[in-house]
């Protein structure tokens, strides 16, 4: 069974910063990849960043302000959120495809950016 433990996260003014984590645990797939989707309120779940090994995409909303990052020996994902925008705000969630039809999902940490 896999488990993903998410942190950071909160309130922040416009233009400021937030660091999310994910820590995953149990049996990970070597070749897996770990993503950040966000969801704001009556709007569809979307892709914010993903990585895969060493690559990484983005979503155009978030390029240049937000980064995505790996701790492999711990399993761990991180997303830098630089320049916050009140339009950031959202419901953001850990992703962990674990190998084909295998999708981990995090509980979701609120993430509130003030004008």
């Amino acid at each position: 069974q896999v488990q993903l433990v998410q942190s950071g996260g909160g309130l922040v003014q416009s233009g400021g910063s937030l660091r999310l984590s994910c820590a995953a645990s149990g049996t990970i797939f070597r070749f897996n990849a770990m993503a950040w989707y966000r969801q704001a309120p009556g709007k569809q779940r979307e892709l914010v960043a993903r990585i895969i090994s060493s690559r990484t995409n983005y979503a155009d909303s978030v390029k240049g302000r937000f980064t995505i990052s790996k701790d492999n020996t711990q399993n761990t994902v991180y997303l830098q959120m630089n320049s916050l925008k009140p339009e950031d705000t959202a419901v953001y969630y850990c992703n962990l495809w674990n190998g084909p039809g295998v999708e981990y999902w995090g509980p979701g940490t609120q993430v509130t950016v003030s004008s």
